[in-house]
């Protein structure tokens, strides 16, 4: 016997309640209903504020993301799987590159991975990763300065934009605590005019973000995902969404465990 609209839409939050992603193809096949039946249930759903509609699927609500977690506190989170983007996105960089590295712990985990190459010219508004960085190796490196995010340990606003602008970059790292299939957002303006002037500022974008951000929201919208040309994300990472994704011209790479 067919479900009725309040049983599907009680099923699709059972099932989304027990894993990090659903996609509409699996619904489809579970609930023994077309496309449209599903997207429309995801629709109900998501305006009841129960379910977040992503890339080819459908996650459960979280709270919107209002303040980030301090710097201390997101470093102790996923941490496997910000050393597998961090390798990830490591091989990305070729000999005498000039790069930008954005605030945040994944982003930290690539430059762990550059810290003792010699031959990188290297931008950063993040004070821990300058810390680390100018510990070790001999790239060259720049602080963009600016006011100081003092609970995430890193530079933001209009002069930290300004500085980034005044370079050009091979490849921008850009980190996010929230994204979606419609792109970034974040918590406040001034993290996004930084991120937005290293992405204007460079020949080649890399979001850096692990399957627990996609889906999540914050109160400022940001860069949309097609200013990137690829994500870096953990092996978590739903293949419907990569699906997605893919078709908005964004290349995805999934970091596979590699933690040495």
């Amino acid at each position: 016997m067919a479900l009725i609209p309040a049983e599907r839409q009680s099923r699709i939050v059972d099932l989304v309640s027990q894993r990090p992603a659903v996609g509409i193809a699996e619904l489809t096949r579970l609930l023994k209903v077309s496309h449209m039946t599903v997207r429309r249930d995801i629709r109900s759903l998501e305006e009841a504020g129960r379910v977040i509609a992503i890339a080819g699927g459908v996650r459960l609500a979280d709270p919107t993301v209002s303040r980030e977690a301090p710097h201390a506190a997101k470093a102790a989170l996923n941490r496997a799987a910000k050393a597998a983007i961090g390798a990830a996105a490591a091989r990305l960089v070729p000999p005498g590159a000039s790069i930008y590295l954005d605030a945040g712990t994944t982003i930290l985990a690539l430059a762990a991975r550059l810290a003792r190459r010699d031959d990188l010219t290297i931008v950063t508004n993040d004070f821990a990763v300058m810390e680390l960085l100018s510990s070790q190796g001999g790239s060259v490196l720049h602080h963009t300065g600016g006011l100081v995010d003092r609970e995430n340990r890193s530079a933001i606003g209009d002069n930290a934009a300004r500085a980034i602008r005044a370079f050009q970059f091979d490849i921008a790292f850009i980190s996010t605590s929230s994204f979606s299939n419609a792109g970034l957002s974040v918590t406040d303006p001034g993290k996004g005019v930084v991120k937005e002037a290293a992405v204007a500022s460079a020949a080649s974008s890399v979001l850096l973000a692990d399957s627990s951000k996609f889906g999540r929201r914050a109160p400022y919208a940001s860069l949309p995902m097609q200013a990137f040309d690829t994500l870096v994300t953990d092996a978590d990472f739903a293949p419907e969404c990569v699906e997605a994704l893919e078709d908005l011209g964004v290349s995805v790479i999934r970091g596979e465990g590699e933690t040495a």
